[in-house]
């Protein structure tokens, strides 16, 4: 399998790596899963407190295994004391003493040292405390994430990252390479736009300080990112003629599916709707045609124009235009008058 040292921490391991926020929508098999995962030889497990019982069902599973384990997962709290809380609150589930990598998650701000909120402080007591091992942050801000890696307070970096990313994306990553980072891509199928895994690998394999962390949430797409390990795709024609095409087609204006504009006042799935023109498109348009899928794009017409989504989009999109404009194609796709 192909190694990743992730900057400073000195932490090696598999390019391949166990992204557990779809964890939280699988039952029965979760824990299936997860010890498949570990027994193909994928050691490193993202998970975060907001991600509901994900932690949980990672402890449960994994816990006879833990010290052959990376994991990492992340408080959203901006105060110590929720810090602490949650801190305490992610060792009980993941039924570990020690976390390897504890992350600010998507803070809108990059905590520093004397900023007033005391949550830097925490990390520095925690690690003391020998609770956690490496400082991180995620992000879907640009300016945020590069203070991060500038300023010499984290080990590692967490950064929306696939092929329809940036050059400013890239100089990301390559700033963190350069200044002894760890880079961790999230988002590596863009939410699900990207449909073809060998592809996102493949453009991921270029970046060798690049730690992917796939999404899983079914046993078929567990079994491709392990059929990677011994066979990885590799950047040939067909593959860069599949990424040219889509990014003529999904790149810039697009909703990535983060969730922070969420929740909506009038109920709307703002995370689904406001890309339905491109997931009708790219998978199975009858997934996206049911009774319930049509209830909730209809649910977009009771849009209360209050802006609070577009205030708290990290990617500055105008949603509720892009909620106007796909639920129109939607309802030209229903009525026949635009073809899938």
């Amino acid at each position: 399998m192909k190694q990743v040292t992730l900057g400073r921490t000195g932490i090696v391991t598999g390019k391949n790596a166990f992204g557990a926020l779809p964890i939280q929508r699988v039952t029965r098999e979760y824990a299936a899963m997860l010890l498949k995962a570990f027994d193909a030889g994928i050691t490193f497990f993202d998970t975060a407190r907001s991600y509901s019982d994900s932690e949980e069902k990672i402890g449960f599973a994994l816990s006879n295994v833990r010290e052959k384990l990376i994991l990492a997962t992340k408080t959203p709290s901006t105060t110590a004391e929720g810090f602490w809380k949650d801190l305490e609150t992610s060792l009980s589930l993941l039924k570990t003493d020690y976390i390897d990598i504890y992350q600010f998650h998507n803070p809108s701000f990059c905590p520093k040292p004397g900023d007033g909120t005391g949550l830097y402080e925490a990390m520095l007591e925690a690690r003391e405390q020998g609770k956690i091992r490496f400082i991180g942050l995620t992000n879907h801000r640009l300016n945020v994430a590069e203070e991060a890696v500038r300023s010499g307070l984290y080990d590692t970096l967490q950064f929306p990252f696939c092929y329809l990313s940036t050059e400013k994306d890239i100089a990301l990553v390559k700033l963190c390479q350069e200044l002894n980072v760890g880079f961790i891509s999230m988002k590596g199928l863009s939410g699900g736009l990207i449909t073809n895994s060998a592809a996102a690998y493949a453009w991921q394999d270029q970046f060798e300080n690049a730690l992917p962390i796939w999404g899983v949430q079914r046993e078929s797409e567990l079994d491709e990112f392990i059929s990677y390990i011994e066979n990885p795709p590799v950047m040939d024609g067909e593959i860069r003629e599949l990424i040219e095409r889509d990014r003529k087609e999904l790149i810039g204006n697009f909703c990535r599916a983060c969730g922070y504009c969420m929740p909506c006042p009038a109920g709307i799935v703002i995370n689904q709707c406001a890309r339905m023109s491109q997931l009708i498109r790219r998978s199975p348009s009858a997934n996206w045609l049911t009774e319930e899928s049509q209830k909730m794009m209809l649910q977009v017409e009771n849009c209360l124009n209050c802006g609070q989504c577009k205030k708290k989009c990290p990617y500055g999109l105008d949603t509720p235009e892009l909620l106007r404009q796909n639920l129109e194609d939607y309802k030209q796709i229903l009525d026949g008058t635009v073809q899938v």
